[in-house]
């Protein structure tokens, strides 16, 4: 009842928002576009057919309280996929645990863990000298945590390796935490505008750390944060057992209860969306016939609200704000700026290296070798850490008490995307570049002055595009954190008067006028003169190399961005030397093999990343847990999985070559596995010899789940997944079938 209760006010608030949006769209579509133009080109599909990362990992199963070795695939759509095995992962076989980590927290330490957990249940707090609810067998955990969904924990055996993977996970939560697609032009700022009007009617502002995911995940977080209280006081005091067994039972509830929101989140959404998409073109082309009209009973409306808010939004502003503009601009600015000439630092030196690798190793065939890896830089999580980490140092200190920002992490986030944008657009713009120059080239020297005059000119690009990207940044950010600051003091004295200026909107026009968003945008407008200053003043003064906005960069290469928009280029398969006679199917098919973005220079990892199981053997035995208390481990444990894994080394001489798949599954939602993994059989050995009749571009079978007294999920093994990403699905579990998603 309480879910439906929301969901129902959320639809009615973003059914306003979309009129509002499409209005928006179509007038900045007549309008045209501003701003100064990128310099930089912009990679279409900047991860075709590549995983980031793959590797072996220790995963603790709930269930059994054991914990086992895992191969977990990270695939270009930022999903984390565990199998069995690397051999169950090269014959295609489902995966037992997909998990998109929207919304979760990447920990490093038991200690970390166990005070969040004793955090979220009040009163359930285990005693001294008691087993605390989760042991790690080594010192080196990595647990992903999450308010309302499940958790998962994992561990592997080196501080180097937990750096690594530390990098990767944070790297999948960041994307999928970008999870609404900012190329929507009417959905995506209806969603948005919806969730936050939604919030404010229950006096809800500032900024909001679970908006987080696609549309439903957020929505679900939305229903999750009121229902989550009553859900305390009403199971809580029944839960029974010592403590660690209570905060188990209680997130398990907790996930239960996400899943049911989950769907039901999404069938109202979905069918919420289709209604507005129904009605679409009858209000696009009211739109578009009474444009002028529509912006004039706007423009009155605004100048209404604004003669009775203006005065006092002034007034708050300069006694409130403008006093504290400078040091929250300076606390955005210093993190931020390292952080992108960190990446311009990262650019350099790795472009300045292929270069003298490429003079002294051998020319064009080392330089394809090169631009293999390079092409990728940006989607390096390791490489790329020392320039995310920068964003770690944004402190606000008493503004953020002062403004209620609950959290800096958004603005840590959306830093670090437009960090990795950016250097993948430079990186695109020096091979697009450097392939255009490649046929004129001869000798190694030429190819030297040619790589070194064509990284000065990108670093030029990007020092504009970066002064630009940065100053939006610096903007949005002020005004993310002032204006819900204005609204909550404004809204005592003027809140309750807006009523009064509905009766100036014709009727006609009422989908796309809302007094509400009239009044913010007069908000907005007082404190906006302010900031822009602030943010000119620091262009001015060269602060953190940021560019004047008067200073337009002339395009010195007017046909770059005809060369951007053509195909991909494949510098393997344009400049690998291969003879002539191989068929381009086979070349196809060896470029669509898994390739690691991330290369390991030691080889295999120190615990045996490659150990594989036989055919047919039986699983592998157990580690042992850990005796009571935290790190430092027993080395007992550690013992147990070294022997564990030495005996599936054995007998992985005995494993016959497989072909790789090329294709990995649909990135699912969080909460991913379903209850049980260790009552799952193990997954009987296909044939060692490639598949003829599977093609490599044949992708794993999406595992659809099965409610209670329906088909069994091993009979829907065999489907394909159409979709890039995974829906969540309550999660169940056969005798016969293998792990469902959620």
């Amino acid at each position: 009842e309480k879910t439906g209760k929301v969901l129902g006010e959320f639809c009615r608030c973003y059914k306003e928002q979309f009129g509002v949006a499409l209005f928006n769209s179509v007038r900045y579509e007549i309008e045209g576009t501003g701003g100064p133009q990128a310099q930089l080109l912009h990679r279409k599909v900047p991860l075709e057919d590549h995983v980031i990362y793959s590797g072996n990992i220790f995963q603790y199963i709930e269930e059994n309280k054991k914990w086992r070795n895992r191969f977990c695939v990270v695939p270009h759509n930022y999903g984390l996929v565990l199998y069995e095995n690397k051999l169950a992962y090269e014959r295609e076989l489902p995966p037992r645990v997909l998990v998109n980590s929207a919304g979760y927290k990447v920990l490093t330490s038991v200690e970390q863990y166990l005070e969040l957990v004793n955090n979220s249940l009040p009163g359930v707090t285990p005693k001294s000298g008691h087993s605390p609810m989760l042991k790690c067998p080594t010192d080196f955990p990595l647990i992903l945590w999450h308010p309302y969904a499940r958790h998962y924990y994992f561990c592997v055996m080196t501080g180097k390796e937990q750096e690594k993977w530390r990098a990767v996970f944070q790297d999948c939560v960041r994307h999928c935490n970008n999870g609404i697609s900012e190329d929507s032009k009417v959905e995506a700022p209806a969603f948005t505008d919806a969730i936050r009007m939604y919030r404010q009617s229950k006096e809800q502002y500032g900024t909001w750390d679970m908006l987080c995911g696609n549309e439903t995940q957020v929505l679900s977080n939305l229903v999750m944060e009121e229902l989550l209280p009553e859900l305390k006081n009403t199971i809580g005091p029944r839960l029974k057992g010592k403590a660690p067994e209570r905060q188990r039972t209680w997130i398990q509830v907790s996930d239960a209860v996400y899943r049911m929101v989950y769907e039901l989140a999404k069938a109202q959404y979905d069918a919420a969306v289709a209604r507005c998409e129904q009605e679409r073109p009858q209000l696009e082309s009211t739109i578009r016939t009474d444009m002028d009209q529509i912006i004039t009973s706007k423009e009155h409306l605004a100048s209404k609200i604004r003669a009775f808010v203006l005065p006092k939004a002034e007034v708050c502003v300069r006694n409130h704000v403008q006093p504290y503009i400078s040091s929250i601009l300076e606390a955005l600015m210093t993190p931020t700026s390292q952080g992108f000439a960190e990446v311009r630092e990262v650019f350099f030196k790795e472009v300045t290296d292929m270069n003298m690798n490429v003079v002294n190793e051998g020319g064009l065939e080392k330089l394809v070798e090169y631009m293999e890896k390079l092409s990728h830089l940006a989607f390096h999580p390791v490489k790329m850490q020392s320039c995310y980490e920068k964003m770690d140092q944004l402190k606000l200190e008493g503004l953020q008490q002062r403004f209620d920002v609950s959290s800096t992490s958004v603005f840590k986030q959306r830093a670090q995307i437009h960090m990795r944008q950016q250097m993948d657009d430079a990186v695109y713009t020096f091979e697009t570049l450097l392939h255009q120059e490649l046929g004129k080239l001869h000798g190694k020297d030429e190819l030297c002055k040619s790589i070194q005059r064509i990284l000065e000119r990108v670093l030029k690009k990007f020092d504009y595009d970066s002064s630009t990207v940065r100053k939006k940044f610096f903007r949005e950010a002020l005004l993310q954190i002032t204006i819900p600051f204005l609204l909550k003091k404004l809204a005592p004295t003027c809140k309750g008067e807006l009523a009064k200026f509905q009766e100036l909107i014709f009727e006609d026009f009422a989908s796309f006028i809302l007094v509400e968003n009239t009044y913010e945008e007069v908000v907005l407008q007082s404190v906006m003169k302010d900031i822009m200053q602030a943010v000119k003043e620091a262009a001015v003064q060269r602060k953190h190399n940021l560019y004047r906005d008067s200073m337009v960069m002339h395009n010195s290469d007017p046909n770059l961005h005809l060369l951007g928009e053509g195909l991909a280029i494949d510098w393997s398969e344009e400049y690998s030397g291969q003879p002539e006679a191989e068929p381009a199917a086979e070349r196809r098919r060896r470029a669509k093999q898994v390739v690691s973005v991330i290369q390991d220079d030691e080889g295999a990892l120190p615990y045996g990343a490659e150990a594989l199981l036989p055919p047919g053997s039986p699983e592998t035995r157990e580690p042992q847990e850990a005796p009571p208390g935290l790190p430092p481990s027993p080395p007992g444990a550690v013992k147990e999985i070294r022997e564990a894994l030495a005996q599936e080394s054995a007998g992985e001489a005995e494993v016959p070559h497989v072909t790789p798949r090329s294709s990995v599954p649909a990135s699912p939602v969080p909460g991913a596995d379903p209850p049980s993994v260790s009552t799952v059989p193990h997954a009987t050995a296909a044939p060692a010899s490639p598949r003829a009749d599977v093609p490599a571009e044949a992708t794993v079978p999406h595992v659809t789940a099965a409610p209670p007294g329906a088909q069994s999920p091993s009979a829907a093994c065999h489907q394909r997944g159409d979709s890039e990403t995974g829906e969540p699905r309550a999660g169940t579990e056969s005798g016969e079938g293998v792990q469902t998603e959620f």
